[in-house]
């Protein structure tokens, strides 16, 4: 049976990557109302343009703005709201990766950057959303008033080889699941169900060239399934969380990892 979903959507991080794929996710399986929230205004209307050639129904709200950002954060959701009412699914995937370097040789201006983007920007989205969910009807219980999935990382509950460096993405990771499992307690009485997907190797643009020099052959090796996922497989898993097959799955950090970290 298909998995089916409904209502306005707002994904972070929606002109690349994961987040772009899980656009397409939703669009092909219900959603007819998507806000598409990045930093690059360029790669948002390119992101625009391919989802209404392939699903003209679809009305695409894209926002530039900074997740870093309190009042970019906050005018992105009011945009959202104004355009389509509500946020029925909220998907935070804006994120960064480090330049990997060794916690003694780190800048601190480089840890702050990734835990900027990776960690406090997914807290002031997150409490963005709750803020206009606690303010929308439910509609009912296997739905409710919205769902928020935030993007950790299989390194948000395993900690990576000691040779990566990549200490702020790690520490910035493991706080997501950690947001993710106390706010699903607060607000699930409030009708809102928050969960995490924790991501293996996925191939986008972050790794494609290091897969393409051959530079992951090593880590695929470790991984039982021998690849990485795409982009389409975390998208459906995601898709899944956001659905009412979902429903009672609150302050769950959901591993896709091609069994890394089995």
């Amino acid at each position: 049976m298909a998995c089916q979903v409904s209502g306005s959507a707002f994904i972070t991080g929606g002109a690349s990557g994961i987040g772009k794929g899980t656009a397409f996710a939703l669009a092909k399986h219900g959603v007819t109302s998507l806000t598409l929230v990045d930093v690059h205004l360029a790669h948002l209307e390119e992101t625009r343009s391919e989802l209404l050639s392939q699903f003209p129904a679809v009305a695409v709200e894209i926002v530039e703005a900074d997740m870093t950002k309190e009042a970019s954060v906050a005018e992105a959701v009011q945009k959202t709201v104004d355009r389509f009412g509500r946020i029925d699914i909220a998907v935070n995937a804006a994120g960064i990766a480090p330049t990997p370097t060794f916690t003694h040789e780190l800048e601190l201006s480089e840890w702050q950057k990734v835990v900027d983007i990776n960690q406090t920007g997914v807290w002031l989205c997150q409490r963005a959303q709750i803020r206009q969910m606690m303010l929308q009807e439910s509609r009912g219980v296997r739905i409710g008033r919205g769902v928020i999935v935030n993007l950790s990382s299989m390194f948000g509950i395993a900690s990576p080889p000691a040779s990566f460096g990549i200490a702020p993405y790690t520490a910035a990771k493991y706080a997501v699941v950690a947001i993710t499992k106390l706010d699903a307690k607060t607000y699930a009485k409030e009708g809102i169900r928050i969960n995490a997907i924790c991501p293996g190797w996925v191939d986008t643009p972050m790794i494609r060239k290091g897969i393409e020099a051959g530079a992951m052959d090593v880590v695929f090796q470790n991984t039982p399934l021998t690849r990485p996922a795409s982009v389409d497989e975390i998208a459906d898993s995601i898709l899944f969380m956001v659905s009412p097959m979902s429903s009672y799955m609150c302050g769950t950090a959901l591993v896709v990892d091609g069994g890394f970290t089995a």
